[in-house]
């Protein structure tokens, strides 16, 4: 059976939705092969917002070829999911740092240890990460 194309902007739902989806980061490395790792993220607006250090493997190949794709799903059935494929621009303003550290831990933690999560965050070499979608696929109810 065919996938149910999502409404244009329901994507922008999912991405929204409380409990907070974990997004899936796929980048490449610098040797070419592949890494996936989970991130907590934000949208603003048209844009993903999260935050990553620049001496992981992530924040260097971001830095490298600003070019990623990320991947969130509901895994119980019927099944929805989002992919979003984009270009990158960072920043390492201290306070961009702890606006979206506080943030997106509020999304994922709780406003009550939220400000905590961003002091701790908010510190170089973290970096703010931006996504630009070039590229959406959004699918719901896969199973139906």
């Amino acid at each position: 059976m065919p996938y149910n194309a999502a409404p244009d902007d329901w994507w922008k739902t999912f991405v929204d939705a409380l409990p907070a989806h974990t997004a899936k980061l796929a980048v490449v490395r610098a040797d070419g092969s592949p890494l996936v790792a989970p991130i907590w993220i934000e949208r603003d607006g048209e844009e993903i917002v999260f935050m990553t250090s620049a001496d992981t493997i992530k924040g260097k190949s971001i830095l490298r070829d600003g070019r990623v794709s990320l991947c969130l799903d509901n895994e119980t059935p019927p099944f929805d999911f989002v992919t979003i494929s984009g270009t990158t621009t960072t920043s390492d303003d201290p306070d961009e740092l702890l606006r979206w550290g506080t943030s997106i831990a509020a999304r994922y933690m709780g406003a009550e240890v939220a400000e905590a999560f961003g002091k701790r965050n908010a510190v170089p070499p973290e970096m703010v990460v931006r996504v630009t979608p070039t590229h959406i696929v959004a699918k719901n109810n896969v199973a139906d």
